[in-house]
């Protein structure tokens, strides 16, 4: 197993959230495979297009992420991953929060030229 993946625990415990998917043609893509890659990308913050050639090409882990995040399996696995830690008691309401905050930085800071004082040069 490579560092950013699922442990067999916790591919457990989050397979029976993912839909089974229903396809004519080849068969789909396993599903764990699918998770892993796009887990890779989001901990090491990596363009899709470097990828590891072990999850598969990057345009089918692509192609189910874009899905998943449509169809509400990211929100369905969430939900339920924060009902069994709420009903076990651990998850404080007042600490838990996910910060999607973005800080935008200013013109000057991406090489722009600073605006001057108006008359001075």
């Amino acid at each position: 197993m490579h560092r950013h993946e699922l442990p067999d625990v916790q591919w457990e415990r989050v397979q029976p959230l993912i839909a089974p998917r229903k396809r004519l043609g080849r068969s789909p893509p396993d599903p764990r495979r699918m998770l892993n890659g796009m887990l890779w990308i989001n901990r090491t913050g990596a363009p899709w297009r470097d990828l590891p050639e072990r999850y598969g090409p990057w345009q089918t882990v692509y192609f189910w992420f874009s899905r998943w995040s449509k169809d509400g399996t990211f929100d369905r696995i969430l939900s339920a991953l924060q009902s069994e830690l709420d009903a076990a008691g651990r998850i404080d309401w007042e600490l838990f929060c996910i910060d999607g905050t973005v800080v935008r930085a200013s013109r000057a800071a991406a090489g722009a030229p600073k605006k001057s004082a108006k008359g001075s040069r």
